[in-house]
């Protein structure tokens, strides 16, 4: 692929807001750009998931199958509601011990929804991360990013942002230099989206954590 892109890089503080930065790259997402950032996992992909050639330019960057689903940030539990139908009665309980924070729920998805991003049977994974600043930014977006990881498909994720510019730098409007990333761990999947809980992948809350609240 090309690096044809003019990539800004904005240094920011992982552990403050700082707004002007904030609105900065949330302009950007809204006018359909893409950007690499930190979470409290690794370094990700975003874009606004509602605009399709983003979301389009992200699965291309990462030369992923546009068959694998992506998942989403939202900022609060009140943008949850407005993009997911409504969970079960576990999810109540799941939301209070472990949201926000490392865990992607899967639910089925409301009418409207971009097919792109979507599993089978209309599926979507949600993450509610707890990174203040990214809560920020797509509070301020008024619409979920994608959260899939800063790597080509079948690739490493990485958490060290020098790693991010040699990867990225020219494919992508925007890197977001937040510094390491504690890395290790992705987040842990867990799949409401039928009639039992499944986990479907270990990550940083561990199974047997999860598993209690699932009993």
């Amino acid at each position: 692929m090309q690096r044809n892109k003019q990539t800004s890089i904005v240094k920011i503080d992982p552990d403050r807001v700082d707004k002007d930065k904030v609105e900065k790259i949330a302009d950007i997402l809204g006018k359909g750009g893409i950007m690499a950032f930190p979470t409290e996992t690794f370094y990700g992909l975003g874009a606004h998931a509602l605009i399709r050639d983003a979301v389009e330019s992200v699965y291309r960057i990462k030369n992923r199958d546009p068959g694998k689903p992506v998942s989403v940030i939202v900022s609060d539990l009140a943008m949850f509601e407005r993009i997911v139908q409504p969970p079960p009665p576990v999810f109540k309980t799941i939301a209070a011990r472990f949201w926000p924070g490392p865990l992607t729920v899967i639910l089925r998805a409301v009418p409207g929804i971009p097919e792109d991003i979507l599993g089978p049977d209309r599926t979507i994974g949600i993450r509610y991360p707890r990174v203040d600043w990214l809560r920020a930014l797509v509070k301020m977006l008024g619409a979920p990013i994608t959260a899939t990881s800063a790597n080509v498909s079948g690739e490493k994720e990485l958490y060290d942002p020098r790693d991010v510019k040699r990867a990225f730098a020219g494919l992508v409007d925007l890197i977001v230099d937040g510094g390491r990333t504690p890395g290790l761990l992705a987040t842990t999947v867990l799949d409401l989206s039928g009639d039992t809980p499944r986990i479907v992948r270990d990550g940083q809350i561990a199974r047997t954590v999860l598993e209690e609240f699932l009993e």
